[in-house]
């Protein structure tokens, strides 16, 4: 009954905390690409490789549905991904949806046509890979009308978490929020489309100030997870075992998960 649960480094653990707290009884396969992180500047064909190969190792693991914990993964390869490369008996999803419907207060599954929402001014901070994509404008125009979007790509901040430097996240942050606070001074809402960036939420919400509402994925995504799972029990995989698996160095990257989580975790090779 194992979920997979699939990230280019370690933000996806922000998520893995939260939908194993929102579903204590699920096991969770984590698969870390460690070796190849971070996606962001990597070709749209590149992120489609990778990722279809680390959903392969965790089918081989017995989780039939894969989350894609990777904002990169989501917008440059899941389309494509559903589209030719998944069979039908198996589900892999991303984690765009929950952060859309939050934001436009209206559920997947409703199919009406595209209305007006309360955020009329909407500030996404992302990967460079997930702004050139657009996919987050892309999924937003089917179902709101009149929300601007302004992206800031955050070069460099995924490659400061995962090096445990937080000086230099925080000043990186604090940079990227201004450089889009210039082009878009007073946001209603701002996205923090990278799971690597809820470890930095505070300092997101510090620099935009208290009037602007940061929407952050991990506890969304456990939330759509566990509706998702209500109504597909049958999406429950036959692996019984939880576990994390990387590309990169077991005891490297047990150390800096152990720093992220505040809990030992210990990794062992893909």
């Amino acid at each position: 009954m194992a979920v997979g649960v699939f990230d280019s480094g370690l933000g996806g653990l922000t998520v893995l905390d939260a939908v194993s707290k929102r579903l204590p009884d699920v096991p969770f396969v984590y698969f870390g690409d460690n070796a190849h992180a971070p996606y962001g500047v990597r070709d749209a064909d590149d992120v489609y490789n990778l990722t279809t190969a680390a959903v392969e190792r965790l089918w081989e693991a017995g989780c039939d549905l894969v989350i894609l914990a990777c904002n990169t993964a989501s917008a440059a390869a899941l389309k494509r991904m559903q589209e030719s490369w998944v069979p039908k008996d198996k589900r892999v999803l991303g984690v765009f949806v929950p952060l859309i419907e939050a934001l436009t207060e209206r559920h997947w599954g409703d199919n009406s046509p595209p209305r007006e929402v309360a955020a009329k001014h909407v500030a996404l901070f992302a990967t460079p890979a997930t702004v050139a994509s657009r996919a987050f404008q892309r999924e937003l125009a089917f179902r709101a009308v009149g929300v601007d979007v302004e992206a800031q790509p955050c070069g460099g901040v995924v490659d400061a978490i995962e090096q445990g430097d937080e000086i230099l996240a925080e000043a990186m942050v604090r940079s990227h929020v201004e450089a889009l606070l210039r082009r878009m001074p007073h946001p209603d809402a701002a996205i923090l489309g990278c799971t690597h960036y809820p470890l930095m939420q505070h300092i997101f919400q510090d620099a935009l100030g208290d009037g602007v509402k940061v929407f952050s994925q991990a506890n969304l995504v456990a939330e759509s997870l566990a509706d998702y799972l209500e109504r597909h029990p049958d999406m429950l995989g036959s692996g019984t075992d939880s576990m994390f698996l990387t590309t990169g160095d077991p005891k490297k990257v047990s150390n800096k998960a152990t720093q992220f989580l505040k809990r030992r975790i210990e990794f062992q090779a893909a």
